[in-house]
C-alpha cells in the first residue's frame, strides 16, 4: 500500500474514500475497544481499473457509529471530507462524539490532513453537489449544516434545525435543486429546496419510507432515490430482543414534483449500504441479516448479504444475491457500474463483486485495511 496519487490526472480518475474505525471490534456480535488499537485511517482506492486498488491512505478521526456515509470527495477528486469523528474515552468506558468534519488533500504528495472544521454537532451522512461548492451535512442532534467549500477552504454558512432527534444521511438531487434527509428517529425523508446557493429553512416535503431511514442515494440521472430502512435495529434499545427481522429499502421516484415513495423492497435485517449504479441500471443493498447479533441470538447468521436490483420504468426487481461479510457496512458501485465494492467490517476487508448484466459474482477479490471499514463514498457522480 503506497501514496500513488497523480495529480497530473486526478480528476480523471475512478477514486473511492473509505474509512476504517480501528479502535472499535465485533467480537462475536459484541463491542470491544481493544487496547493499543491503530490509528483511524481513511483508504483512498483507485477503481478505474481492475482490481481495484488503494493507492493513499491518511490517518483520520471516524466511527462506526452512524450510516455509512460519512465520507465524500469533491467532483474535482482534489478533496476527500470525513465525518462522524470520534474517539475512544477509555478512563469512562465510551465513544466520545466530536463536532467537527476533516479535510484531506488529495493533491498533495503524498495526500494529507489539511484542516478541522468546527460544525458544532456530530456530522454524520455527507453530501456535495455536482458544481463542487456546497456541503450538506446531516447531524445526530437533528441540525443540518451547510457549508461552503471554495478551493480548498471549507466553511460553515447556514444551520437549519430538522428535528430534536437525529438526522442520518442526506443526498443532494443532480442538478442541485433539492435535498433529501433522512429522519432517523422521526422516520421519512424531509425534501429541502435549493436556490442560488442557499437551503430552505422549512421542508417543502416529507417522504413515507420504512422504519429508520438510514443511507440515502440519488441516481446519476435525478430519476431515482433509494433509502435503506434499519427497522428497530436502528433505533434506540427498547425491552426485549431483536432476532433479525426482515427491514426494506424504499424506492422513490424523483421525476416530477412532488416527489414519492412509489416502492418498498423486502431486505434482510439492518441494510446498512446502499446504492445505485452509475448508469441508473441497478441497485446494490449489503445488509447485516443477523450477522451483527451474539452467538446466543436464535437470529444470528454468519455473514450477511449483498442483494442486486434490476432499476427499469416501472421500479425495482431483485436480480441477486450473494453472501457478504459479517456486520458489512457500506457499498458503491465503481464508475463504470461493472463491479460493486462492499465493506466487510468484522474481517476488516473491502470486497469485490462483478455484476455481470445482473448475474452477480463474487470475484474473490479482497483489499485488506487496517481497521473496520465504516463509511465509503466517491465523488457526485
Amino acid at each position: 500500500m503506497g501514496n500513488e496519487l497523480a495529480t497530473n490526472v486526478l480528476h480523471e480518475r475512478d477514486l473511492i474514500a473509505s474509512t476504517n474505525d480501528a479502535k472499535y471490534q465485533r467480537v462475536a456480535g459484541c463491542d470491544t475497544y481493544p487496547e493499543n488499537a491503530a490509528p483511524d485511517m481513511l483508504d483512498i482506492i483507485d477503481a478505474t481499473d481492475y482490481p481495484p486498488r488503494i493507492v493513499a491512505s491518511v490517518v483520520v478521526d471516524t466511527s462506526i457509529v452512524g450510516p455509512p456515509q460519512a465520507v465524500m470527495i469533491t467532483p474535482d477528486n482534489r478533496l476527500a471530507i470525513v465525518g462522524a469523528t470520534s474517539r475512544y474515552d477509555r478512563a469512562n468506558r465510551r465513544v466520545a462524539l466530536e463536532n467537527t468534519i476533516q479535510v484531506v488533500d488529495l493533491e498533495a504528495q503524498p495526500p494529507r490532513l489539511i484542516g478541522r472544521v468546527e460544525i458544532g454537532h456530530h456530522p454524520h451522512g455527507l453530501s456535495i453537489n455536482r458544481a463542487g461548492n456546497l456541503l450538506l451535512v446531516a447531524c445526530t442532534d437533528g441540525t443540518l449544516v451547510v457549508l461552503d467549500i471554495c478551493r480548498k477552504t471549507v466553511t460553515v454558512r447556514q444551520e437549519i434545525k430538522l428535528s430534536e432527534k437525529r438526522l442520518a444521511s442526506v443526498a443532494i438531487t443532480p442538478d442541485g435543486t433539492a435535498a433529501l434527509v433522512t429522519l432517523r428517529d422521526d422516520h421519512g425523508v424531509a425534501v429541502l429546496d435549493i436556490a442560488d446557493g442557499k437551503v430552505a429553512e422549512v421542508p417543502v416535503q416529507r417522504i413515507s419510507t420504512g422504519v429508520a431511514p438510514y443511507s440515502i442515494e440519488i441516481s446519476g440521472d435525478g430519476r431515482w432515490a433509494i433509502v435503506g430502512n434499519v427497522g428497530l435495529g436502528g433505533l434506540p434499545p427498547a425491552p426485549g430482543s431483536l432476532c433479525g427481522d426482515a427491514d426494506s429499502a424504499t424506492l422513490i421516484s424523483l421525476g416530477q414534483r412532488p416527489f414519492r415513495a412509489v416502492q418498498h423492497l423486502t431486505v434482510p435485517s439492518i441494510p446498512e449500504g446502499v446504492a445505485i449504479s452509475p448508469d441508473s441500471r441497478w441497485i446494490a443493498v449489503l445488509a447485516m441479516d443477523g450477522s451483527n447479533l451474539p452467538a446466543s441470538n436464535p437470529g444470528r447468521q454468519p455473514h450477511g448479504q449483498l442483494l442486486l436490483f434490476s432499476l427499469g420504468e416501472n421500479g425495482a426487481a431483485e436480480s441477486a444475491r450473494l453472501p457478504a461479510g459479517e456486520a458489512a457496512q457500506g457499498v458503491i458501485f465503481s464508475a463504470d457500474s461493472r463491479y460493486i465494492l462492499a465493506q466487510f467490517n468484522v474481517e476488516r476487508q473491502i470486497a469485490v463483486y462483478a455484476v455481470n448484466q445482473g448475474a452477480l459474482q463474487d470475484t474473490a477479490t479482497r483489499l485488506p485495511v487496517s481497521g473496520g471499514p465504516s463509511s465509503i463514498r466517491a465523488r457526485p457522480r
